[in-house]
């Protein structure tokens, strides 16, 4: 599935639209982002990896990731899904409280029936304004009306969702989350598992789309991102708080996956 308004964003929009619909069409591998993701699921079933748990998502429930969250969605076998996502810097939301709050966690709402109705008529008025030509005040419409949609959504009356028990995988990638800053082997974390290591680096790669060693390169870099962002650590600190043996290595692994050294990334975050 192309996410085209992941294309947008990248291009240096602060917000973008898009909607899907599909079966059998799942995301090949876990990913993050540096910018907020609204997920609406409008109908179907999703299944939602996000940080090592694991969600059952059924029609108008909603998923706010914050900046920065590892996460994967995937479906049965034959069960259509439509979608709708809304990628959002930041500096989009308007109040600090919801924007601190919302950066917290990823938070997944399963709204009442009379919250629904409005919910999809924002994110239709969104919709319909998304697709106009640029007009006068569009972007401070749209900003508008992405505040009044979340803070619909927060202050809803909703039932939170809770996680499904843990597959092998799942379990993995919570003890990746948990421990990216240790050392990691396959053998021993199969141990653990009580599987080979041959089982669960195919129960890992079907999961999640990556072999246990780019999962864990992916975690240990989205933390030195982090970090980079966060404080003033040196490159080398840093380095060695998310789990690389060296300085060479990490600087490789960073620049194979992030598109820059980290130094260049440091310098990056200090312009926005």
């Amino acid at each position: 599935m192309l996410d085209t308004a992941a294309i947008v964003m990248s291009h240096g929009k602060k917000l973008a639209y898009g909607y899907a619909e599909g079966v059998n069409d799942n995301m090949c591998q876990s990913h993050f982002h540096d910018f907020f993701e609204l997920y609406y699921l409008e109908s179907g079933e999703r299944y939602h990896l996000i940080e090592g748990e694991l969600y059952h998502l059924t029609a108008n429930e909603v998923v706010i990731f914050p900046p920065n969250v590892m996460h994967h969605s995937y479906g049965d076998k034959n069960v259509p899904f439509k979608r709708i996502v809304l990628y959002f810097t930041p500096d989009m939301i308007a109040y600090p409280e919801p924007c601190t709050y919302l950066q917290k966690k990823p938070r997944i709402f399963s709204l009442k029936k009379t919250k629904k109705s409005l919910l999809y008529f924002l994110l239709s008025m969104l919709d319909t304004e998304w697709d106009k030509e640029e007009g006068i005040f569009q972007q401070e419409y749209l900003e508008s009306l992405l505040n009044q949609l979340l803070l619909t959504i927060l202050r809803a009356d909703y039932t939170p969702v809770q996680s499904t028990p843990k597959t092998r995988p799942a379990q993995a990638v919570n003890y990746i989350h948990e421990h990216y800053a240790e050392e990691i082997s396959i053998p021993e974390l199969a141990e653990m598992l009580y599987v080979s290591p041959y089982h669960l680096c195919r129960e890992f790669k079907k999961a999640t789309g990556k072999t246990i060693v780019q999962y864990l390169n992916m975690t240990r870099v989205l933390h030195a991102q982090r970090m980079l962002l966060e404080t003033d650590y040196n490159i080398t600190r840093i380095s060695k708080e998310t789990g690389f043996s060296n300085l060479t290595h990490f600087n490789r692994i960073f620049k194979s996956i992030a598109g820059m050294s980290p130094s260049e990334k440091r310098k990056q975050y200090k312009t926005i």
